[in-house]
């Protein structure tokens, strides 16, 4: 049995392979090592579990996942290893690498994530060859959703918003700013609390310009402090994984037009292209 993951910030997807069979498909908590320890993420893997599922079958993993630098390659491995004992390969890899093989599959090109978090790489067709660090929550993740969810906690922690938006974002929050302070910088997982209000944002973009103008001037940063690092960046057509590429790719196109690229591939979620991609390879 072969058993794939694609770990982000908020949820893991989860495909399992037998023989000709169809796969399975299920989900769990988001895996980030940053934020999760390895007896939380054993505990939830048993939790979530399809019933009847028997992991001493499993011989092959393959565990992408967001924060998962090459400093977490051991620890990741031994953590599954602690859940799929029996398994012969366990092979790990940032969630960028899954994004690639799902949106390019061999083909060279440029890919991106665009959902709770962001990152973006040139790929090969084999491995990715560059990459601009995207340094995660706190310094970067422009253009993602708790990137924008920032923004909009920002704006109304200042003041700074239209009265009729912020009478709107105070009962949506619910909190005053010391309280957003205290939520962001001292609980667990900042990150998953800011993405939440990214939806919101996203569904009021044609009912307000605040909306509109948030979300834009978040996908210019994207591009200005991301995509316009990498070397000819204009030759390559953007390709996209993640909720907030794939339902905001309107405003994410007018972006690109400014920035003078164009649109590729757009995909919710790597798992399918995932499938594909390991099932040709047995």
């Amino acid at each position: 049995m072969i058993l794939i993951a694609d770990s982000g910030s908020t949820k893991t997807d989860w495909a399992y392979l037998r023989g000709g069979a169809d796969p399975v498909f299920f989900s769990s908590l988001g895996y980030n090592p940053n934020y999760i320890s390895a007896p939380e993420i054993q505990a939830d893997i048993r939790k979530n579990l399809p019933e009847g599922f028997r992991t001493g079958e499993v011989r092959e993993v393959y565990f992408y996942g967001a924060g998962v630098s090459e400093l977490e390659y051991g620890f990741m491995r031994e953590t599954l290893l602690g859940v799929f004992s029996e398994a012969g390969t366990v092979f790990v890899a940032m969630d960028l690498l899954a994004a690639a093989r799902a949106l390019l599959g061999d083909e060279p090109g440029f890919a991106a994530i665009l959902g709770t978090g962001m990152n973006t790489c040139l790929y090969d067709g084999t491995k990715e060859t560059l990459n601009i660090d995207s340094l995660g929550f706190i310094l970067g993740d422009e253009g993602s959703g708790g990137y924008i969810g920032k923004m909009l906690l920002r704006d109304y922690a200042r003041g700074n918003m239209p009265p009729e938006v912020y009478s709107e974002v105070k009962a949506l929050v619910g909190k005053n700013a010391e309280e957003i302070i205290e939520q962001v910088y001292c609980r667990p997982q900042p990150n998953r609390y800011c993405a939440q209000f990214c939806k919101w944002v996203g569904d009021h973009r044609h009912s307000h310009p605040y909306y509109n103008a948030l979300m834009k001037n978040a996908f210019r940063d994207f591009f200005r402090n991301e995509v316009c690092l990498y070397p000819d960046y204009r030759k390559y057509a953007l390709n996209c994984v993640g909720s907030v590429g794939y339902f905001y790719r309107d405003l994410l196109g007018e972006v690109a037009e400014e920035f003078g690229m164009k649109l590729g591939k757009f995909i919710k979620s790597p798992i399918d292209g995932l499938v594909e991609y390991h099932s040709r390879r047995h």
